[in-house]
């Protein structure tokens, strides 16, 4: 048996956790639906994916892929303009393939989890009131409908790996479903706004930039109460709640 250097907690937290050893992940997920849908939307996807090694519920082990993340959220991304615009095709590629049977999230549930979440940050004073109300407006651009297409569900920088100009792998698909393009391309750019260009020059076509801002808004106000229950920052500069002020 081939050694390696220990075991390395990607992430965990009481939902399900990432392990690496040496070139394998081992996902552990509570919620065996998340798994389902990450290995058939993997078969699915026509851009490169993690091989699936082996699946003994509740684990799934996953080859590591080639190259280094785009970045990630609060950093300086390392990544060339031209991987950002690799990014971006990439994604368009996904977009443009058939649906994935299994339907995404509604745009009514999309708008109450956003009255939910606000109502929760105010209530609490983890923000200020001027600056949720504002930023929920900006959300409302992006509650609209759309025409679905097949969506990574949530394309954060970290997700998506690339060697030079390449993107050698987009990984963690448990979010996939038919949903809004824009949407996607929001994630991607959350937080580094100044590669938002990049990723749209590489997409290829024109992109609705008040529904891009909506998106980023509506992801940083709804994600902010789960990151602050499960041991994360929002406020660490350069995230979500950087996000939120930039709309100011």
């Amino acid at each position: 048996m081939a050694y390696v250097e220990g075991v390395q907690v990607v992430v965990a937290h009481d939902e399900r956790a990432t392990l690496r050893v040496g070139d394998v992940f081992v996902k552990i997920d509570a919620d065996q639906t998340r798994i389902d849908v990450e290995v058939e939307a993997m078969a699915l996807a026509p851009i490169p994916t993690p091989e699936v090694l082996w699946r003994n519920p509740p684990a799934l082990a996953l080859a590591a892929v080639p190259g280094r993340a785009l970045g990630r959220l609060g950093e300086p991304s390392p990544a060339s303009p031209a991987a950002w615009a690799a990014a971006g095709a990439s994604v368009r590629l996904l977009h443009d393939a058939p649906l994935p049977p299994w339907p995404g999230r509604r745009l009514d549930d999309l708008a109450s989890r956003l009255d939910v979440e606000c109502e929760w940050l105010v209530a609490n004073g983890v923000l200020p009131t001027d600056l949720v109300t504002r930023n929920r407006e900006v959300a409302e651009a992006a509650l609209r409908p759309w025409t679905p297409v097949f969506t990574h569900g949530d394309l954060q920088i970290t997700h998506v790996f690339v060697e030079g100009d390449k993107v050698t792998g987009v990984i963690d698909w448990s979010e996939a479903a038919q949903g809004d393009a824009l949407f996607d391309l929001a994630v991607l750019t959350l937080g580094h706004e100044e590669h938002l260009a990049d990723v749209v020059a590489g997409y290829g076509t024109d992109v609705d930039l008040d529904v891009i801002h909506g998106w980023w808004s509506w992801r940083s106000l709804t994600a902010s109460r789960w990151l602050v229950e499960h041991g994360f920052d929002p406020n660490t500069p350069g995230c979500e709640f950087d996000v939120l002020r930039a709309r100011m």
